[in-house]
């Protein structure tokens, strides 16, 4: 690839950054990488109706988070800002009236009443309204209008847009790097609007005129934008301009496969669908993974299998290996399914990759039973559990007894272990148990194995209820580990509370 690449990650501040979203700008950040190139943030903030206070910050930590930083944005390395699409609306004036002036674009006076006329009018025949080559010289614009009448309606200041004149007769051949080529029948083209009279232009004017001026390489998008790609084709066209190359990323699917998963699906389905956890300025929280306990790491591995596969059968990838191994072109066309319980299997194994001591520094500041504990200790703990872990929220559950005496016992367990002779069993148990002066692991189990053994019983008449008396339950690490980490006294006294129960 000979271009200096270049590419821009274009969200609008209107509230909290979807994963679909993150995903977006993922793949934008792998591509911009794997060919040395530039990922830039551009925030599109040119609907100020929508504009939503707190998101463009939220965006921003959002890919910090996920350790997709911008290359290039709001505040940093601005070498083509602003970056805001608010603070560029000056710019866009001058390409509207260019447009005007080589006939690709004219100015349109009908009214809101008059436009929704038609529509109904339209409707009631069962034909749908569409603003272009046949009706545009029976509606009001500067196409029906003389130029003395147009220039009347100006200087009178009359609310106006600017429409791209769309061609008549032609068939645009398009291309895209996930779909192959694309063929369009201009006739099926509205005429959109470029310009509003408030001075604002709309997405599909800034979007061009921006990425134009920040030398933008390749466009990657969400599936959403696919049918405005006829249109973006056009305008380039019409500036004289070199096209980028565009790609248009798959949609991400409801659990069931039906349906895009939206922003409002994660309360209802019980996942999160935001990276971070938001709080509206009306004071509602939605979920975000971060504090769901999810690692950024599992997050990003998840995110990029949804649409893409490496062609092998490797499913962990660090972000060095996602960069090297990432192509647009083995992207799929067709939707990816969201499915809650990979990306837990992602994050049970990055939760593996984590530092014990870093861990457990967390998992004391959530327990106030750990604040006068060494963090060294349970440092210790958490490299006996964490296999068995999720998330760090799931620590104290499989570690409570390393820490404190189990006050009860399960009750099916309880049934389980304690037989007809098992209070005696444990009393000799204990008594074995005073005798061991090296109470380290291997120790323990020799001298317990061998108890067992030379009584010629079952190994579970004895560990069983040797478990359920340290845990309070049949589960946890291996037996002499917990024995180990509590310590002699604390073992034995475990014991003999279960003996005399």
């Amino acid at each position: 690839m000979t271009k200096n690449v270049r590419v821009r990650f274009a969200p609008s501040p209107t509230g909290p950054l979807h994963i679909g979203g993150v995903r977006t700008a993922l793949f934008n950040y792998l591509f911009a990488k794997k060919h040395n190139g530039t990922f830039v943030l551009r925030i599109e903030d040119t609907d100020q109706n929508r504009y939503v206070e707190g998101a463009e910050k939220y965006i921003i930590d959002a890919l910090n988070w996920c350790n997709i930083p911008f290359d290039e944005g709001p505040g940093k390395n601005e070498k083509f800002g602003p970056y805001r699409q608010s603070e560029r609306k000056d710019i866009y004036k001058k390409y509207a009236d260019d447009l005007i002036a080589s006939g690709n674009a004219y100015y349109a006076f009908d009214t809101a009443e008059a436009l929704d006329f038609h529509r109904k009018d339209h409707e009631a025949k069962g034909k749908t309204f569409i603003y272009n080559w046949h009706n545009r010289l029976k509606l009001s614009n500067s196409l029906s209008l003389s130029v003395e009448e147009t220039q009347a309606k100006l200087d009178a200041g009359e609310d106006y847009v600017i429409r791209f004149k769309s061609p008549q007769d032609q068939t645009l051949a398009l291309k895209d790097i996930i779909r192959g080529n694309i063929s369009i029948d201009t006739n099926i083209l509205d005429d959109k609007v470029l310009f509003k009279s408030d001075g604002m232009p709309t997405y599909h004017l800034a979007n061009i005129v921006d990425d134009h001026l920040m030398e933008i390489t390749h466009v990657i998008r969400g599936e959403e934008w696919l049918p405005s790609l006829a249109l973006h084709d056009l305008l380039y066209k019409a500036f004289g301009w070199e096209s980028p190359e565009f790609a248009h990323l798959p949609l991400i699917l409801k659990p069931t496969g039906k349906g895009k998963l939206s922003k409002r699906d994660g309360d209802k389905l019980g996942f999160p669908v935001f990276p971070l956890e938001w709080k509206s300025p009306e004071g509602e929280v939605s979920r975000g993974y971060k504090e769901d306990g999810y690692f950024a790491d599992a997050m990003v591995n998840f995110l990029a299998f949804l649409g893409w596969n490496p062609g092998t059968e490797q499913e962990i990838f660090n972000l060095e290996e996602l960069i090297a191994a990432f192509d647009l072109e083995r992207v799929n066309k067709s939707g990816a399914r969201f499915d809650p319980d990979k990306i837990k299997w992602f994050n049970h194994h990055y939760m593996q990759e984590q530092n014990d001591e870093e861990l457990a520094a967390i998992f004391q500041q959530k327990h106030e039973e750990l604040k006068d504990i060494d963090v060294n200790y349970i440092a210790l703990v958490v490299g006996l559990i964490k296999e068995r872990a999720t998330f760090i929220s799931d620590f104290w559950n499989l570690s409570s007894f390393f820490f404190v005496s189990p006050k009860s016992y399960d009750e099916k367990a309880y049934k389980k272990s304690m037989k007809e002779g098992t209070r005696e069993l444990l009393t000799e148990l204990s008594a074995v148990i005073q005798t061991i002066e090296d109470f380290e692991v291997e120790n323990l189990s020799a001298t317990i194995k061998t108890w067992i053994t030379n009584k010629e019983i079952g190994f579970g008449k004895v560990m069983m209820p040797l478990r359920l008396a340290l845990v309070g339950a049949l589960q946890g690490p291996d037996v002499f580990d917990i024995m180990y980490m509590i310590g002699k006294n604390q073992t034995i006294e475990r014991i003999e509370k279960l003996a005399t129960s």
